[in-house]
């Protein structure tokens, strides 16, 4: 065989070799939800990705068969073809023994360097770029490969089997998509600048909303505004000026005792029109929903659902009214800013290394401001005054501090037992 008619045949070796390395790394990272838009715009060859996805087997074992086998063919050619020319080249300054060896060697590394450039880093790395439309194109031609290799494929299949069933692995991949995934391609579109930061934060937290507490979002027990069953008009009057709010719990007696809420715009609709307001009038005031402060805000917006409602008590374990909740506030949780950006912020970021946090804040927006994966005893507190209470182990007091993860966590200011202000600030390295 001539050297040209050789370098021929292991280019066409290599570009064979080319072939099953992109069909096997395109099926492999071929994602499921992208094949399935593809399947829905009417490409027909996804369905058959799908379905050789679901058992792999076959499609893999004619890879690998014929991987193997280029290989191995592509060394016998590749050190007939070359080896005489090395030999006959390095026989000029070396013995003929000396020779022959540096010859084989100099084939070896030739033909072995041009297969793994060119028949498995450079497809591998094409078929990571575009999967799944390097998936559709390869189907056609490994279906009949796989046809054709069926029954060496077959036995080499059962042998896979029986190893899998041996050390009991699965023999079918996981599909589910979970909700982590999403959250990891999400965040991967918004690094690489196909998704805006603000619409990654908004499905990051519509996910939040299943492990987030109620106790998050809602108004805290004394910042309640509420009315006593038995107030005069003029103390009404007087309450909406200076509080105003969409709704307002009524009471009967102290706010432990809630029989009921009213409206704003009922009352409002009452001060325009000049009639007098009275929450002894049933038509006034309406029927609360009560909740238990474990809920979650997935839970609490399936209540309002089922109620009709958007407003509602939140009650702890000893029927104690703990704050109160409206579908704004979990709304706010989810939209941010995008729905209340006139409210006063919790967080405020005073330089590169030092945040104003309000006492107040859920721990899981101090967590996602401050890039912290974890705090210790979280399942302890749902507030940033909580964690310093923890972490301190009883009230704290104003210069308080904490040090935790690379920060320190420092009370600024204590409002009757309550914390209202935390400086924190990050440590030096």
């Amino acid at each position: 065989m001539s050297l040209s008619t050789s370098l021929l045949l292991i280019v066409l070796l290599i570009a064979a070799s080319a072939f099953f390395s992109v069909a096997e790394i395109s099926l492999a990272a071929s994602r499921r939800l992208r094949l399935r838009q593809l399947a829905d715009e009417g490409e027909a060859r996804a369905e058959r990705v799908m379905r050789i996805q679901e058992q792999p087997g076959p499609y893999f074992t004619v890879v690998q068969i014929g991987q193997n086998a280029i290989a191995i063919l592509g060394g016998i050619v590749g050190e007939g073809a070359l080896s005489p020319a090395f030999t006959q080249l390095f026989s000029i300054g070396l013995g003929a023994e000396a020779a022959a060896s540096a010859g084989f060697l100099a084939s070896f590394l030739v033909v072995t360097s041009l297969f793994i450039l060119f028949a498995d880093l450079f497809p591998k790395r094409l078929g990571m770029t575009a999967p799944e439309r390097l998936a559709v194109k390869v189907v056609r031609p490994m279906k009949l490969l796989m046809r054709v290799f069926a029954p060496l494929a077959w036995i080499y299949a059962k042998a896979a089997d029986g190893l899998f069933a041996l050390f009991g692995l699965p023999q079918q991949r996981d599909d589910k998509v979970t909700y982590e995934d999403i959250l990891a391609m999400t965040e991967a579109g918004a690094l690489a600048g196909v998704l805006a930061a603000g619409e990654q934060q908004l499905i990051a937290n519509v996910f939040e909303l299943d492990t987030r507490v109620i106790s998050s979002a809602m108004t805290q027990r004394d910042r309640i505004a509420f009315f006593r069953r038995d107030d005069p008009d003029s103390v009404i009057r007087l309450r909406i000026a200076a509080e105003p709010f969409s709704t307002y719990p009524v009471c009967d007696g102290d706010i432990d005792q809630v029989i009921g809420y009213v409206d704003a715009k009922d009352l409002f609709q009452r001060v325009l029109n000049n009639q007098p307001i009275s929450l002894a009038d049933d038509a006034l005031v309406r029927k609360v929903l009560i909740v238990p402060d474990r809920l979650t805000l997935a839970e609490v917006l399936e209540q309002f659902r089922l109620v009709g409602e958007d407003f509602a008590v939140i009650v702890n374990e000893y029927s104690l009214v703990v704050g109160v909740v409206t579908l704004n506030d979990v709304m706010s949780t989810v939209m941010g800013d995008l729905i209340s950006p006139l409210d006063e912020e919790q967080i405020v970021r005073r330089d590169e290394n030092s945040w104003l946090i309000d006492g107040v804040t859920p721990i899981q927006d101090v967590m996602h401001a401050l890039d912290l994966e974890s705090l210790p005893h979280q399942g302890e507190y749902e507030t940033l005054a909580g964690f310093m209470m923890v972490m301190l182990r009883r009230v704290p007091r104003r210069t308080d501090s904490v040090s935790w993860g690379g920060y320190k966590f420092e009370v600024l200011d204590v409002d009757s037992f309550r914390i209202d202000q935390v400086m924190v600030a990050r440590l030096p390295a």
